[in-house]
């Protein structure tokens, strides 16, 4: 379903929905599955360039492993259907930007799953906004300008998004940029191809410029939420030691350290909803550890 938010379609919580919210004056393209009850919603932060559709695989899976919980995910402004800002925004103002966007929901606080430049974001969020998050959970992210840097040709792909537009450009850039199981099975680049859609080429720089000379190593000892840290093992863009080091600086943190490329919360979603559900639904701090296998 899709609507205009002079509506407010998102009141009616027992209802999916797919469409624009105006959130103060910013648009944005927001999609929620609805849960049961009154518990935290768990709210999404994308990839760079990645539109909200992307995240499909994990929400699906998260309705079996739960589907009492309400899921929101949005566009960032400039991708997908989100238009474009006026100004361009640094993380702290897109945190501020999310927090008035759960306001405008009904939602005090949430807690916040950060995908790659959306861990980034979500980093932000539970510092500058950290009345508004009870849990934390990063995957496949990085502290920042900060981290240790993955595989150079990977790096180097990433610096425009050419592969968001053509699909031989994303046959042959995913094995590298990715890892995983994209390095030998084409049809699941192809199947994650099909998926992209509306990226604007300004709103991707824009989110290159809301990283650059950004780090949270400086914050992450005083982040008192619940945390847990996932990476891959075989992760070109962002390698497990980012994970490690984020998990020695947040005071309660658990990081897994999965088999997996860079887009495991896709190719494992199943695995992946089990392992989000077992630490949302966990009543206790969590415990800082190390595991090297899939739940």
């Amino acid at each position: 379903m899709s609507a205009r938010a002079d509506a407010a379609p998102w009141k009616r919580r027992n209802e999916p929905f797919t469409g624009i919210v105006d959130v103060e004056g910013q648009p944005l393209n927001v999609a929620i599955r609805p849960g049961r009850g009154t518990g935290t919603p768990l709210l999404f932060c994308n990839g760079i360039g990645a539109n909200l559709e992307l995240l499909d695989p994990l929400v699906a899976a998260l309705g079996d492993a739960m589907a009492g919980t309400e899921v929101i995910r949005f566009d960032v402004p400039g991708i997908g259907g989100s238009p474009a800002p006026r100004w361009p925004y640094r993380f702290w103002s897109l945190a501020r930007l999310v927090r008035r966007l759960l306001d405008t929901l009904g939602h005090p606080r949430a807690d916040v799953m950060g995908v790659s430049w959306g861990g980034l974001l979500a980093q932000q969020f539970a510092w500058s906004e950290a009345a508004h998050c009870r849990r934390l959970i990063l995957a496949a992210t990085v502290p920042g300008m900060t981290m240790v840097p993955g595989s150079l040709s990977a790096l180097v792909h990433m610096l425009g998004p050419e592969r968001y537009g053509n699909r031989d450009a994303m046959l042959a850039q995913a094995p590298k940029i990715y890892g995983g199981v994209f390095r030998n099975a084409p049809e699941r680049i192809s199947d994650h191809w099909e998926r992209l859609h509306g990226n604007r080429g300004g709103g991707y720089y824009l989110q290159m410029l809301a990283a650059m000379g950004w780090s949270s190593l400086y914050f992450l000892p005083l982040l008192r939420q619940p945390t847990l840290i996932l990476s891959g093992d075989d992760d070109p863009l962002a390698p497990a030691i980012n994970g490690r080091i984020m998990a020695s600086l947040i005071s309660c943190a658990r990081l897994r350290i999965l088999p997996c490329g860079h887009l495991f919360v896709l190719t494992h979603a199943e695995e992946v909803a089990g392992l989000v559900r077992d630490f949302v639904a966990d009543p206790a701090m969590v415990a800082r550890g190390v595991t090297h296998s899939l739940a």
